[in-house]
């Protein structure tokens, strides 16, 4: 965890880690190309660069089994851009992966030494089984605790494999893309469903599911989730580990798909027109495999093939790391203004509990640990505005292995931090981390509110304080020499803090 404390950001860097060299995978799918460029090749991995071209390659080709002259040309020409691209940010390595439609197309060499010649760099054409190992990877990187059935819906084809304990099997492919299925059902997304009915036949890898868990990720698939999320008001717009019952999701399904148009099912207007007459598609697949399976719910990963691949280059030890201890460490480098304080704080918040007789489960340890690393990132912002800018920071990054009732915890102390009690900065997620979860953030956060008028945000001091508790009573002890920081304003702060923590009287008390 102390990998990045005292690592001053390179000033060279536009605000980014010393020595980090950029990463680039280069992803060919049946629907879209897509040039992710991230900071660095970490457990954490943070997008730099993120855009796509919607070439629709894999059209036509379980027809014809060619890849289309004009979609070859669209994808062509949108790789030199992303050539371009690479070589202005100065990325150290790039990796080239394709996937179903050139894996399948008869003029696919053809193909891969064009896009070869103008990378630079050799095109892995990725096997069915591959595509499934990479997809499963993809979500062990972000949802780290995953056990279950893992889908990676692509324009050409649908990969299934197993997930347990950090480790996927039966990894298997099939003709179930949307761009595929389009063709095939003649553009019916009710023909699509009895389609994929069929071909789930051939498979026994979710009937044997029954009730657990299913992880959807692929753009289609992203897309369907906004939908759903927009359609039922769900406070947080992030497709990262949203988690819908399957009965829910089934149903939501079936009215898109039962829609008179491909186009005017309710919410369509807001998917983006490369996704729109897509979404029926992905919705029919994704109800049959549901129904199949006889999930309990569905885990939408934004994390997939790129990521897992990455993830599955990195050692044992790497992968190991806590990928959101990792990126708030990273944070804390880059807004803090001085990480050594965040260590100091996990101190003085452990401290406290311990001193209160409190057991802290491994997850609220885990978050609480978090959000010491993220209590200053926004000290830059005006007053009035740290708070809310913090807030969002936290609830929408780009952060995983964190759940949406983890991400409103955090929310829910960084907003307390900077504005009190009463603050409202995270009220629209706050529901989603429960009672319990929210009391806690009420009290850590108030905590931070005791600490920080006493440091100024620098190292040193509050290894050197501590909490005494008897009974109802809460000390706040300062050594002789700090004796100059009781006052009337840390007084007020602990008072608070002890009406958060059940207290009835508190003090502070000079050794």
């Amino acid at each position: 965890m102390n990998e990045f404390w005292g690592v001053d950001a390179d000033p060279t860097a536009q605000g980014r880690i010393k020595g980090a060299k950029p990463v680039a995978v280069l992803d060919i799918g049946s629907n879209s190309v897509r040039l992710v460029v991230y900071e660095r090749h970490a457990r954490a991995l943070t997008p730099l660069y993120n855009e796509k071209s919607a070439c629709a390659l894999g059209r036509g080709v379980g027809q014809t089994g060619r890849l289309a002259d004009a979609n070859v040309a669209q994808a062509l020409n949108a790789i030199k851009r992303f050539a371009l691209v690479a070589r202005m940010m100065r990325v150290g390595k790039v990796y080239v992966l394709a996937t179903s439609a050139v894996r399948d197309a008869a003029n696919r060499n053809e193909f891969v030494d064009a896009v070869e010649a103008i990378m630079g760099h050799k095109v892995r054409v990725l096997s069915g089984e591959e595509e499934a190992h990479f997809a499963a990877l993809g979500v062990v990187a972000g949802i780290p605790e995953f056990n279950g059935i893992v889908g990676d819906l692509g324009g050409g084809s649908l990969e299934l494999s197993t997930i347990l304990d950090g480790h996927d099997t039966n990894g298997q492919s099939f003709e179930l893309g949307v761009i595929r299925l389009q063709d095939d059902s003649n553009g019916s997304a009710v023909r699509a469903a009895a389609i994929v009915r069929e071909r789930l036949d051939q498979t026994s890898l979710v009937e044997v599911a029954q009730g657990g868990s299913f992880a959807a990720i692929g753009g289609t698939w992203r897309s369907l989730a906004k939908l759903h999320q927009m359609e039922r008001g769900y406070p947080l717009h992030m497709v990262q580990n949203y988690v819908v019952s399957a009965d829910d999701m089934i149903a939501f399904c079936a009215e898109i798909v039962g829609a008179s148009s491909l186009k005017s099912y309710s919410g369509a207007s807001s998917v983006s027109s490369s996704r729109r007459e897509l979404v029926p598609f992905g919705a029919a697949v994704l109800s049959e495999v549901l129904k199949c399976g006889k999930f309990a719910n569905v885990v939408f990963s934004a994390l997939g093939v790129r990521e897992g691949f990455l993830f599955g280059l990195l050692d044992d030890d790497e992968k190991a790391i806590d990928p959101l201890i990792q990126c708030a460490e990273e944070l804390s480098v880059l807004r803090s203004r001085s990480p050594a304080h965040a260590s100091d704080l996990i101190g003085f918040t452990g401290q406290f509990l311990a001193a209160a007789g409190g057991v802290e489960t491994v997850e609220q340890s885990r978050l609480r640990i978090v959000s010491c690393l993220l209590a200053d990132i926004g000290w830059r912002a005006h007053p009035d505005y740290r708070g809310p800018q913090s807030v969002d920071s936290v609830a929408y990054g780009s952060m995983s292995g964190v759940d949406h009732a983890g991400r409103a915890f955090l929310a829910q102390v960084i907003a307390i931090r900077y504005g009190g009690l009463k603050s409202k900065a995270a009220a629209p997620v706050s529901k989603l981390s429960g009672p319990e979860m929210t009391a806690r953030a009420r009290l850590i956060g108030a905590l931070f509110r005791v600490a920080y008028p006493m440091t100024a945000a620098m190292p040193g001091i509050l290894p050197r304080i501590r909490f005494e508790v008897n009974g109802n009573q809460l000390a706040l002890v300062l050594p002789g020499d700090l004796a100059f920081l009781n006052g009337e304003h840390l007084q007020g702060r602990l008072d608070q803090f002890a009406s958060v923590a059940g207290y009835k009287n508190a003090k502070v008390r000079v050794d």
